[in-house]
């Protein structure tokens, strides 16, 4: 078995006890080297709601990548509050929550966002 069928299987198991509804999407994170990725998704609809990135945050007040992560949590906040979403169900995919996955889910939290 190679690390990409435990990944797999670690995050088909994360997901199968999760389900987003338009009332409480599914924020899905996706982690890369170097950006984090956020989503709300409706999986009754199988529509992406509101998607950001760390692309989205101004360099000059983010030094590291946690720092980036956790202001990526902030925005994917406010845009969510934006579309009256206050509550999601927090999907980490095959990442631990650690590091910059948690960095994300608490400045999502502090957003406004309740999971």
């Amino acid at each position: 078995m190679n690390m990409t069928d435990t990944k797999t299987r670690r995050k088909r198991r994360v997901r199968a006890k999760l389900f987003g509804t338009a009332e409480r999407p599914r924020l899905s994170v996706f982690r890369s080297l170097n950006h984090i990725y956020a989503q709300l998704i409706n999986d009754e609809k199988r529509e992406t709601i509101t998607s950001t990135d760390s692309g989205e945050v101004k360099l000059a007040e983010s030094k590291g990548k946690t720092i980036l992560a956790y202001n990526t949590g902030l925005i994917v906040a406010e845009k969510a509050k934006e579309k009256g979403i206050e509550k999601v169900v927090f999907d980490r995919g095959a990442y631990a929550y650690h590091g910059r996955v948690k960095a994300l889910a608490e400045g999502a939290k502090k957003g406004g966002l309740k999971f």
